[in-house]
């Protein structure tokens, strides 16, 4: 498990570049994830990974694209001090669980052991020996995750 760590304002244009976005395939989208910012991510990142920011993380266009190219890539969860809107129901809406953590998003570094507990909403940072607590997710929202999203959860209770 590794620790992505990246700044304010990290925009949809930089997650999945919008010259990328000529393919549906979710497989061909990662290859190209936050190559913007960090070219060398699509090839390191593995599944577990964590990525961590500041502010704001997500903002600009409202593509589903961004999120999905994330969670395909293999990362496990986005734990940053605030989310945009849309990229927070965008993210819910495929199973892609994000944590609002200001205290975690300040303190976790590169290199450091970290575990979540969304039901929880508690962050452990193994490395420090500390632990932060993020706002878990409401029951119906967890469950929405659990599926894989919105379309799974309203098709399994048909």
């Amino acid at each position: 498990m590794k620790i992505y760590k990246y700044k304010d304002n990290v925009d949809t244009d930089v997650i999945i570049p919008a010259r990328y976005l000529n393919s549906f395939d979710a497989k061909e989208l990662a290859s190209h994830a936050m190559a913007d910012i960090d070219p060398t991510f699509a090839t390191t990142v593995e599944k577990g990974d964590i990525i961590v920011a500041g502010q704001n993380f997500g903002c600009g266009s409202s593509r589903e694209h961004a999120p999905l190219c994330l969670k395909t890539a293999g990362v496990k969860c986005v734990i940053a001090k605030s989310f945009a809107r849309i990229f927070y129901r965008n993210s819910i809406n495929i199973g892609f669980p994000i944590m609002e953590c200001e205290e975690a998003a300040d303190k976790i570094e590169v290199g450091d052991e970290v575990e979540v507990d969304f039901s929880t909403g508690v962050i452990t940072n193994k490395t420090k020996n500390e632990t932060y607590q993020s706002q878990p997710f409401p029951e119906f929202l967890q469950k929405m995750i659990d599926a894989d999203g919105l379309v799974n959860y309203v098709n399994s209770k048909k």
